[in-house]
């Protein structure tokens, strides 16, 4: 069935159906462009909140914080939050592209099709309209012209039977009635002409143009409505295309839950916060009986290791967990002042920053000394093949490589005799460096700064190398007890041994306040760990 033969009368309901139609496109456009308004707003919602919530940088707790399992977690589930961000924007973006903007040119090319289609039946209407009125003319002609002849037909009759009436009188009227009736035959001849002309269009009007016109209207309005379902369809396969990636952004944000250990956050704690202090001993009974001398009796308080010994508080005060909340500001509350040797800090944390500091000094150091051998063999290029520079131009550079490297190694041993009076282990960093006689020649440095006549190493290798274990080369002693591994330690410093989460070691010296403990395998592999991975039994 088709709208030519069934509609071929409906021409002003198939004009108002088509035009509803392209109004329904009209209005899913808008509709989809304030979906993608929405999701645009959403997105960029998101990326401020995962900004706002993300650590700044700089942020003077970051180091600490970010050592936290649940911490990076939550950094994680910003950072999946900013994707998750990102996809939404996609589907903004795909909407948009595939749908209000090839639906809207789509629109322009229906509107244009229908008014051509329109025109064209406007047109047939005319023209068919038009050969009507000359049938209607040429009827009323004929209608005129055949009672004219009637009436001359009737008057040449009577002045026939006129007896007063003349020969000539009768000629004349019967020419006249002939004229006549020959008129009226004419236009009776035209008007069947008019009315063939007529019928013929009208039966080419309703049973060919018209129909015709309808099903191409037909046909567009069909092809209409199928875009549009395709478009409908699109606004829910754009999202389906990103659900995946959507579902890997929600994968991560579980993941991030299941990657918290609380129990390695609390190690982590302990790791960081760890002061090495001794707990305060007994207070002695001071008798004011005996006449105890009472500034003696003042020293006698605390113990000799006690934290306020070691934090250089005043003896006669009590150690307390917790500090008393007062608004009144007293001495005892104030920051200690921070030292280059970090001696403010307590015992723990301040070998933990010396080594950090020794390991900063010995990558500065280090791209000094590759610095100075850069020069080195630049200056040996130039000296044998002058064209390609001048030696004398390094001399700068060489000199003041040279200062840089004097000044980090003696920034070196200082530290390296700071950490030995915080009670480092002695893992200290040995090193060689290159410096430069006035010749240009590689001297090679030792330590104490002696001369040595080593060759100089190649590039390549290692320029620092830390000093062999303290017990790499003793008797094998006996084991004080055993742990067992509660976490996996990957071992990877020098000094230290690799375990596995279960793995049960010999305990070969106790943590002496550090955080390590050594240990020795069945093998005889020895090496030190973190005493908070594991669980430790000493032997009685």
């Amino acid at each position: 069935m088709d709208w030519g033969t069934e509609l071929w009368d409906q021409y002003d309901i198939i004009e108002k159906h088509t035009q509803s139609g392209l109004e329904l496109v009209e209005k899913y456009v808008k509709f989809v462009k304030e979906r993608t308004e929405i999701e645009q707003n959403y997105a960029k919602q998101l990326r401020n909140l995962s900004k706002k919530y993300n650590l700044k940088r700089g942020n003077k707790d970051e180091p600490e914080c970010s050592r936290f399992s649940s911490f990076q977690s939550f950094l994680d589930i910003l950072n999946e939050m900013n994707d998750y961000a990102g996809q939404r924007e996609l589907i903004a973006e795909n909407m948009m592209m595939n749908i209000c903007i090839d639906l809207t040119k789509y629109l322009q090319e229906l509107k244009q099709e229908r008014k051509t289609y329109l025109s064209e039946a406007k047109k047939a209407q005319q023209s068919l309209e038009s050969t009507y009125k000359q049938l209607d003319n040429s009827k009323k002609r004929f209608e005129r012209e055949w009672r004219e002849a009637e009436r001359a037909a009737q008057y040449a009759e009577k002045t026939d039977q006129d007896i007063n009436a003349t020969k000539a009188d009768v000629e004349k009227a019967k020419q006249q009635a002939h004229m006549r009736a020959h008129v009226a035959e004419e236009c009776k001849n035209d008007y069947a002409a008019q009315l063939q002309k007529y019928n013929k269009e009208q039966n080419q009007f309703y049973f060919n143009d018209m129909p015709l016109i309808f099903n191409k209207l037909q046909d567009m309005d069909e092809k209409r409505v199928r875009k549009l379902a395709e478009g409908y369809i699109l606004f829910s396969d754009t999202e389906k295309h990103v659900m995946p990636i959507i579902g890997k952004c929600l994968e991560g944000v579980t993941k991030a839950g299941t990657n918290v250990n609380e129990r390695n956050d609390s190690m982590t704690v302990i790791e960081q916060n760890k002061s090495g202090f001794e707990r305060p001993g007994d207070l002695e009974f001071e008798d004011y009986s005996q006449g105890i001398n009472r500034a003696s009796s003042d020293s006698s308080l605390g113990t000799p290791k006690g934290p306020m010994d070691l934090l250089g508080k005043n003896r006669s005060k009590n150690f307390w967990l917790f500090s008393k909340k007062s608004k009144k500001f007293t001495p005892e509350r104030t920051t200690p002042t921070v030292t280059e040797d970090f001696a403010h800090l307590p015992p723990e944390q301040r070998r933990k920053r010396l080594q950090q500091k020794l390991e900063e000094i010995g990558k500065e150091l280090q791209k000094e000394v590759d610095q100075s051998e850069a020069l080195g063999k630049m200056k040996d290029v130039y000296e044998k093949n002058p064209q390609m520079g001048d030696p004398a131009s390094l001399a700068s550079q060489i000199s003041q490589t040279s200062q840089n490297i004097e000044r980090l190694r003696g920034e070196l041993s200082k530290y390296e005799t700071w950490l030995a009076e915080a009670g480092g282990r002695g893992d200290t960093l040995r090193y060689r460096t290159h410096t430069f006689n006035n010749n240009g020649a590689h001297d090679v440095y030792s330590p104490d700064g002696a001369h040595s006549d080593e060759s100089t190493p190649d590039a390549s290798q290692a320029i620092y190398a830390e000093f062999d274990d303290d017990f790499e080369e003793e008797e094998l002693t006996a084991p004080i007890g055993k742990c067992t591994a509660m976490y996996n330690f990957p071992g990877a410093s020098e000094g230290t041994i690799a375990m596995q989460e279960g793995e049960v070691l010999a305990v070969v010296e106790e943590d002496k306040g550090d955080g390590w403990t050594r240990v020795r395998r069945n093998n005889g592999d020895e090496g030190y760990i973190p005493t908070s991975y594991v669980t430790i039994t000493l032997n009685k």
